[in-house]
């Protein structure tokens, strides 16, 4: 009773526009009040061991890294050597949107920041090749979700430290992911285009992709920086975001010279404020699952679960309809830092590995950024082109579509996040 009551006023408030951190912790107290399983002191221990986290600086870092590459003329050098790769294949714009996402993604971390980086070059080139401008908004809008999945991915660092759980080995399995996703988008391309009858414009030739390759090498090498130095052990994740930031603002001011101190002043002034919101959101996670542990939160909805199955399939297609429909309603963060372990608890005893299941989450979450009415992609798709956000939607269903198909290959095959962990089961257990 007092837990749903929890939940209750904590949506509640969310849904009023209280700020997300502050609504969780006034439903928190209102739990305690009703049901004093702990004390506000321990509460407020709790509440700094939320934060207080050496993995937790690589947040800031990748954020940071992920907008300097972006300032330093980034974008426009990836989608250059994107569309040498693609020539004159039917739907090469479309095809060359994805790939250029997945670029960006490796550098970004973040969804919205790719819609924007990609979108603000494709779309135009997408329209005035043909293509319908509502459908080239909606597929940049789903493609951008790929800058969560492919690694370095903002979720991911969010769901290893919330969960006690490799960040290096949730972006090493994120790499398999990231090529089903990105494959079915062009394949769903190619077969909206080939109805259209839209057809490439250039032709695949040696000398230009040498060419754009030269030219956007120094922004391939970062991902090279960041999975080389964490796989290989160098590095931890933290200290790779470091290095790839202090790498991205050498290579923005000394090579690429396009980013200015006076820039680099307000990307720190910018990603301050948006971190210490993040922070201010992670900080009650610890304490929210240690008060879900003290009332049985885990076995309570782990009961309920396995009373209509205990198949692994049947529990992922369960976890699926929670995380589509939470990702509705909540941003990313709060969902991670509030479902996260509670679920992780729940699916452990199917069987299901930590690691496939923070990528199982990315994913529902990908999906998330482009489902109404809270959809950060599309509002950014919408801010850039000035389409309503109804209308967008309409035109990407089929990618929709493609990306709910991708969450279950992924999920139901877990080779294919674990086989570069060197795990090729294909069954749970």
């Amino acid at each position: 009773m007092a837990t749903g009551i929890m939940f209750l006023v904590m949506f509640g408030l969310m849904f009023l526009g209280v700020p997300i951190a502050v609504s969780i912790y006034i439903a928190m107290l209102v739990l305690i009040g009703m049901n004093p399983v702990t004390t506000t002191n321990f509460i407020a221990q709790t509440l700094y061991g939320g934060v207080a986290s050496f993995t937790n600086l690589a947040l800031p870092f990748f954020m940071i890294c992920g907008t300097i590459m972006e300032t330093g003329g980034l974008s426009k050098r990836l989608v250059r050597f994107a569309n040498s790769l693609v020539g004159g294949i039917t739907g090469s714009l479309g095809m060359v949107t994805v790939i250029a996402c997945m670029f960006f993604g490796a550098v970004s971390g973040s969804a919205p920041a790719t819609v924007a980086a990609i979108g603000s070059i494709m779309i135009p080139m997408m329209v005035s090749n043909g293509y319908n401008k509502y459908y080239a908004t909606g597929l940049t809008c789903c493609a951008g979700g790929l800058g969560v999945i492919v690694p370095p991915s903002y979720p991911m660092v969010l769901y290893g430290v919330t969960c006690n759980v490799s960040v290096g080995k949730l972006f090493i399995a994120g790499l398999g992911p990231a090529f089903v996703v990105g494959g079915l988008l062009m394949l769903i391309n190619y077969v909206m285009c080939k109805r259209w009858g839209i057809k490439g414009d250039t032709k695949l030739e040696l000398k230009n992709i040498a060419s754009s390759f030269w030219d956007a090498k120094w922004a391939l090498i970062m991902p090279v920086i960041i999975l080389g130095g964490i796989y290989s052990g160098i590095f931890t994740a933290t200290e790779a975001a470091v290095v790839a930031s202090v790498y991205g603002i050498v290579i923005g001011l000394f090579v690429h010279r396009e980013l200015k101190l006076e820039k680099l002043w307000a990307i720190f002034r910018d990603n301050a404020a948006f971190i210490a919101g993040t922070m201010f959101v992670m900080a009650p996670s610890k304490a929210t699952g240690q008060v879900f542990a003290y009332l049985n939160i885990t076995k309570i909805i782990a009961n309920f679960m396995f009373s209509i199955s205990t198949n692994p399939y049947i529990v992922l297609c369960m976890i699926f309809v929670i995380m589509f429909i939470v990702g509705m309603f909540v941003q990313t963060t709060p969902a991670i830092v509030i479902l996260a372990p509670t679920l992780l608890a729940v699916v452990s005893q199917v069987g299901i590995d930590p690691i496939h299941f923070g990528i199982i989450m990315t994913l529902a979450l990908a999906i998330a950024f482009v489902t109404p009415p809270v959809a950060l992609n599309l509002f950014v798709g919408s801010s850039m082109t000035g389409l309503s956000i109804d209308k967008i939607v309409r035109a990407f269903m089929p990618f929709l579509i493609g990306l709910i198909v991708a969450f279950f290959i992924v999920s139901f095959v877990p080779a294919i996040s674990l086989g570069v962990l060197g795990d090729w089961s294909l069954t749970f257990g």
